[in-house]
């Protein structure tokens, strides 16, 4: 027994030689008689010239070889080629190649194919001499230039079996590229909901960066002018993947731009306001994850309600390490819903770094993941770089240390307060 083929495996009729007299003279014949299409004509490293042709649908080709006068090949030439071309009407085929000079055997006629069933019992041969007709069709039989025959029929099932998998095969493409084109129209739109302009401090730089699994993810970050000296920070991830996350995505930034006008003062009822919008816009089985941050600029001061969301690293000037933790439980799943808020102070040389579980939950081929504390060492290690470069040396860290298909979506921001001007 061989091995496996495997499932992906292709397997397709390549080409058929068929021998002539004089290459050029029959490529004009089967490209202007025939209405064959040119595939390749070059020369191989031999010297040897190749030219094949193809019928317009299909992808077999027929390579045509001028064999030397004294080779065996050579007395093959003006023989049947076996070669059977099929075509949906052969009388209209016949027409129209004969009025180009093509020489046919006879008119196309009729033919239809039967079987003889034979006694199904194993010590029987007797023949029962029932005949059940297989396929009827029409058929006709041509010949080159050189005198080589073949044959053009049109099979009722063949053909009919055979044009249903052309249909098939195109509306399959067509099909994949209006979704490749539909997502990328949603890609584009999606690219339009995050921060396109960054609300310029005084003390606080930051970045933010999101990379989709798929054209389109479920991640969100955000960041809004909350008035003067004051920004919200917001990242949040939304359960599952692809068109579906993506759109529950689109909800949650529009529940949260929406119902911003609270937080400046009251960030718990932004918060309340946007998990009962959540509950009512979207599936029984949706929720998210969010980290809502008010940072005011004069004084450092950063008021934060953590909903389930993977705890906030701020890495201090010292190279110290404090996590902003859960103040509350996911969005979407509790309309009776509470949250509490916390605060911290951001001193200057301070990082702090919001991110999703596509960052430290991307693994390696052993199945390791990056990991909070591969992320802890990279923020130390780039902490003194502006915040894009510590945000595109977080992105470089993962990608390398998971070189294999994005599994989930990256979303990350960095801010840093900065140092105090001597």
């Amino acid at each position: 027994m061989g091995p496996a083929t495997p499932a992906d495996s292709f397997l397709s009729l390549h080409a058929v030689r068929i021998f002539v007299r004089d290459v050029d003279r029959s490529l004009r014949f089967y490209l202007e008689r025939l209405g064959f299409r040119l595939v390749i004509d070059t020369r191989l490293q031999s010297g040897e010239r190749w030219v094949a042709v193809s019928p317009p649908d299909g992808t077999a080709i027929l390579t045509l070889v001028a064999p030397g006068p004294r080779s065996a090949e050579y007395r093959l030439i003006g023989r049947a080629t076996h070669v059977v071309l099929v075509t949906a009407d052969v009388a209209a085929r016949f027409q129209e190649w004969s009025r180009k000079g093509v020489r046919f055997s006879s008119a196309p006629r009729l033919r239809r194919i039967k079987y003889e069933r034979r006694d199904p019992a194993p010590s029987s041969s007797m023949l029962l001499g029932e005949e059940t007709p297989v396929w009827g069709g029409v058929f006709a039989r041509f010949r080159d230039l050189d005198g080589n025959t073949f044959s053009l029929v049109s099979f009722d099932e063949v053909t009919h079996a055979v044009e249903a998998q052309r249909r098939a095969a195109a509306e399959k493409l067509e099909a994949e590229r209006r979704v490749a084109h539909e997502l990328e129209i949603a890609r584009q739109v999606q690219s339009r909901l995050f921060p396109q302009s960054l609300p310029a401090l005084k003390s606080f730089e930051y970045a933010g960066a999101c990379l989709p699994a798929r054209a389109v993810g479920g991640d969100y970050y955000d960041f809004l002018n909350l008035g003067p000296d004051r920004l919200g920070l917001v990242i949040g991830d939304v359960v599952g993947k692809g068109i579906a996350a993506a759109l529950l995505m689109a909800n949650l930034q529009a529940n949260v731009r929406s119902q911003f006008a609270f937080a400046v003062e009251e960030p718990q009822r932004l918060l309340e306001a946007v998990n009962l919008l959540f509950c009512d816009n979207s599936p029984d089985s949706a929720f998210a994850s969010l980290f809502f941050a008010d940072y005011h600029d004069l004084s450092g001061r950063l008021r934060y309600v953590n909903c389930g969301h993977l705890c906030a690293l701020v890495v201090r000037s010292d190279r110290s390490l404090h996590r902003l933790s859960s103040t509350s439980t996911v969005l979407g799943i509790f309309r009776q819903w509470e949250c509490s808020v916390a605060e911290w102070r951001l001193e200057p040389g301070d990082l702090i770094a919001l991110y999703t579980d596509g960052v430290t939950e991307s693994f390696n081929e052993a199945d390791e993941e990056f990991g909070e504390d591969r992320l802890v060492e990279t923020l130390r290690r780039h902490r003194d770089a502006p915040c894009q470069s510590v945000l595109a040396s977080v992105i470089e860290d993962v990608r390398s240390f998971s070189p294999h298909e994005q599994h989930d979506d990256i979303t990350l921001i960095i801010g840093k307060r900065r140092e105090a001007e001597a």
